[in-house]
This record gives C-alpha cells, sequence and structure tokens, in this order.
C-alpha cells in the first residue's frame, strides 16, 4: 500500500446510514490510506465515555462515540468527550500525521485542537437550510473556510455558491458505480417484497424528509389509482403521520444499497420529486445518475442541478398537476423516444465514476499535504 496519511472523518451521518457520498468516496480512499470514520455522538446515559469501533471493510475504522449528553450532533458539551476518544484512537491505531475530512463545520473548535496536517472539508449539502440546524452553523463554516486546505463541493449548484469562499474550492459532483445499478436491465430477479404489486410502477428511494413534495406524492397516487407508488427508505425529520396514506403507495423502509437495482428492475419510472425549497436550493441527488445506469424513465421537478445538465434526459415538472403529466408522457413514451434517452443516459455516464472523482481528490489532498509540509520545513 502507498505510504499515503490517514484520514480522520467527522460526519453527521452514521455509516450504516443511506448509502450515499461518503461511503463511495471514503471506501475507495482505503484502497490507499486508513480511514478512521467518527460519526455524531449518540446519548448513553447509562455509560461512561466510549467508542462502539466497527471495521464495515478493509481500512475503513467507524467509530460511534457514546457520551451522557443528551443533546444532538457535534455540540459543544460533546467535544471534549470527542477529544479524548480520538485522540486515544489516534495512538491505538498508530497514527502520528493525519488529514482531516469534515462534512459539517459544527466540530470546528475541535479541529484546531486535533492538530491535522491537513483539513478538507467535503460540502455535499447546504447544511443550514435543512430543518432544525443549529445557529452555529453558519458562523462555524465561516471560520472552517478560513482554515481548510480544499473545500469539495456536492454539485455545480453548490459550487457556484462557495466558490468566491475560498481559494481552493472543487466541484465533484456525486458519481455512480455503473455495473452495480446496471443489473436492473440485465435480467436482475426483482425484490420479493415488491413482486406482487401490479404495474405500472413508479418508484424512488433515498431519504424521506422535509426536501420531498408530501403533496405532489399525493397528488400522484390520487390522479392515477392504478400507478403503484414505491417508496424506499428512512423517514428522518419530520413525523411519519404527515405521508400520505393511499393504497397504491407503498412505504418499503430503508433497504441496502445492494438490494436496491433488485428494487429499480421492477420500475416503470424513477421519481426525483423534490420539493422546490430552501432545503433543494444546492442538492445534487446521488440517485440521478444510479437511475440512468438502470436506464428507466426519470421524473423530477426541476431543481437545479437535475434540470441544468440533464433536461433532455429527464422529464420535468414542477407542480403536482405538471409532475402528473410528465410521468404520463413517460410511460407513454414510444420506443424511438425511449431509445434516444437511453443512449444520452448511457453517455452521459461514461463520462463519470466514483474511482475517478476519488482519484482526483486524492490527488488534490496530496498536493494540499506536501504544500503543508514545504511550508512547516
Amino acid at each position: 500500500m502507498p505510504d499515503r496519511l490517514p484520514v480522520v472523518v467527522l460526519s453527521h451521518l452514521r455509516w450504516n446510514f443511506v448509502y450515499q457520498r461518503p461511503q463511495h468516496v471514503l471506501s475507495r480512499l482505503a484502497a490507499s490510506r486508513p480511514v478512521l470514520f467518527v460519526e455524531e455522538p449518540v446519548h448513553d446515559p447509562r455509560a461512561r465515555p466510549h467508542a462502539e469501533l466497527a471495521r464495515p471493510q478493509p481500512n475503513v475504522l467507524v467509530c460511534r462515540p457514546h457520551t451522557p449528553v443528551s443533546a444532538p450532533g457535534f455540540v459543544d458539551a460533546h467535544l471534549p468527550v470527542l477529544h479524548g476518544i480520538i485522540d486515544e484512537l489516534v495512538r491505538s491505531e498508530h497514527i502520528d500525521d493525519f488529514v482531516l475530512w469534515t462534512y459539517t463545520p459544527m466540530p470546528m473548535p475541535l479541529v484546531r485542537k486535533l492538530g491535522p496536517l491537513a483539513i478538507v472539508y467535503d460540502c455535499m449539502d447546504e447544511l443550514s437550510a435543512f430543518l432544525g440546524s443549529p445557529p452555529e452553523l453558519v458562523p462555524r463554516e465561516r471560520e472552517l473556510f478560513r482554515v481548510a486546505d480544499l473545500v469539495f463541493t456536492g454539485g455545480p449548484s453548490l459550487y457556484r455558491a462557495k466558490r468566491d469562499l475560498h481559494p481552493a474550492v472543487h466541484c465533484f459532483p456525486s458519481s455512480v458505480d455503473v455495473a452495480h445499478f446496471a443489473r436492473a436491465r440485465d435480467g436482475l430477479r426483482e425484490a420479493a417484497d415488491q413482486a406482487p404489486l401490479p404495474r405500472p410502477r413508479l418508484g424512488f428511494y433515498g431519504v424521506i424528509d422535509e426536501r420531498l413534495d408530501l403533496r405532489l406524492l399525493d397528488a400522484l397516487a390520487t390522479s392515477h389509482p392504478e400507478w403503484q407508488i414505491v417508496m424506499i427508505g428512512p423517514t428522518v425529520k419530520i413525523d411519519p403521520a404527515v405521508l400520505p396514506r393511499r393504497p397504491n403507495i407503498t412505504y418499503f423502509g430503508q433497504r441496502s444499497y445492494d438490494d436496491l437495482p433488485a428494487y429499480l428492475a421492477g420500475w416503470d419510472v424513477c421519481l426525483l420529486p423534490f420539493a422546490l425549497n430552501d432545503a433543494t436550493r444546492f442538492i445534487s441527488p446521488t440517485k440521478t445518475l444510479e437511475y440512468m445506469a438502470a436506464e428507466r424513465p426519470i421524473v423530477a421537478t426541476p431543481i437545479t442541478d437535475v434540470a441544468e445538465p440533464y433536461r433532455t434526459l429527464v422529464y420535468l415538472g414542477e407542480t403536482p398537476r405538471e409532475f402528473v403529466a410528465a410521468c404520463e408522457r413517460a410511460l407513454d413514451a414510444g420506443e424511438a423516444e425511449r431509445r434516444a434517452r437511453a443512449g444520452g443516459m448511457r453517455r452521459t455516464l461514461a463520462g463519470t465514476s466514483w474511482d475517478a472523482t476519488v482519484a482526483a481528490m486524492d490527488r488534490l489532498i496530496e498536493a494540499a499535504v506536501e504544500k503543508r509540509r514545504s511550508r512547516a520545513a
């Protein structure tokens, strides 16, 4: 293995949550660097502070801190405990210098104390626009921009919003493992619990939260009772009681990344039913390219990072009525139109891969580390 500095990651997302950008990127970085992935603490009033450890794959150590502090997130009350836990792990793993990689600005008071050789901020979302975001987030992001060596953004709209805030902002839109999702169009047997549902089926997978347009989802179900709406993913930050409940909407809950192609294999249309609000202004859904790898028709609301680059490949509808009409067009499309869109999807996917994305990130990290070392020398 090349002699590369380990990466210590601070993440507000858990490793075993929905498999998305952090897991794709860090699992590939782990091919040449040890990765210590530190999650937000969990409240554990019955025990002394400690670290719950797991090794989900070679060269990745996941740390879930347990603390008696009840407040969620990387709040200041957690940080002294986190400092001690991370210091102990760094020693036990024989880590001297390391790169600190963070997905959130919230642990900024801890960042300087840890003394990393270089700092990477992978800004995959505008977290300040999310439901329940703490007021400290914005000033701490400003501080993080002052000390970070590199800033990566999760899509072009977020890049445009951040590029003038730091001299080394790089746009790395989420990519795709084409071979994994192409199985959905290559005769893969569909998921057994979905198979009894009649057709046509219109499906979504991902986190079900304030970013989804629930009014639109309800309109889909009521406008065409013969359509089956399949929703896969955990419900977070919103009360499950507010979800539309119709006979033709099925909520399957969270499914593993490995199982997603088996659900896609039984869909006639893939959905991106996002609300147009502050929380979705800068999102760049990883699932867009995953849907394309399955070569299924895609219907989306016009969020920027889907509408701008893929307008000719996806069907767009802003209002519930327009979205329903877009689904009708997708289902009724003739063979020539389907082939043309599928060809465009293949051309789009040919220009990206997680391996290429991570290789480019890794080169930037190496350059930043060398720059820091030269400065210190």
